[in-house]
């Protein structure tokens, strides 16, 4: 079975369910990429993450890393290796004792640990060819990383921290982001 990279773009809100975001991976060496439908709590602990805030204290994800660190328990990948009736399977995959050991794990949990250790997440060609889609717009694919990170943080702000980037763009003479920070502002506000 081949295995396929994966690169987290980042979390948004979901179109497809009310009240959830999606998880968008991308395959690394190609332009395939599809969405993970997950929680409110996962998403905010991927986007804190990838945002590089710590939070106060620590997150579910930080816990499992910092025990598994402390048992010397090293996590090596998350591999998503299955779909089915819209459902992603996924499991963590570690070494203790010198053994390779498997649990299962849902994907947001997986990914939200996986990018805490800095450890691979894999999918298979299989899944990739059943949920994947390519987006052949080009500014998009110029972009993703900024575009992502930012969908991410301001997804899951408040309108009042919104309201705080948005005035910093604009002292920053970034129109460009005031502009689409105050169309979101806008749309929560409506």
């Amino acid at each position: 079975m081949e295995k396929i990279k994966l690169k987290i773009l980042g979390v948004t809100f979901s179109q497809v369910q009310t009240g959830a975001y999606a998880l968008i991976l991308k395959e690394e060496n190609g332009q395939r990429r599809f969405p993970v439908i997950v929680g409110t709590p996962e998403a905010q602990s991927i986007a804190i993450f990838m945002d590089n805030l710590t939070p106060p204290r620590p997150l579910t994800h930080d816990l499992f890393v910092s025990f598994a660190k402390t048992a010397d328990i090293e996590i090596v990948a998350a591999n998503i290796y299955k779909y089915e009736d819209g459902v992603f399977y996924s499991e963590l995959v570690f070494i203790h004792n010198e053994k390779e050991l498997r649990i299962d794990s849902r994907t947001s949990d997986a990914v939200a640990i996986a990018i805490r250790l800095e450890v691979p997440v894999y999918t298979t060609e299989e899944i990739m060819r059943e949920v994947s889609v390519v987006l052949e717009d080009d500014d998009l694919a110029d972009n993703e990383d900024d575009t992502a990170k930012n969908k991410i943080s301001y997804d899951i702000m408040n309108i009042e921290d919104l309201q705080k980037k948005m005035n910093d763009a604009i002292i920053n003479e970034d129109y460009e982001k005031a502009s689409h920070i105050r169309d979101l502002i806008n749309k929560r506000t409506r």
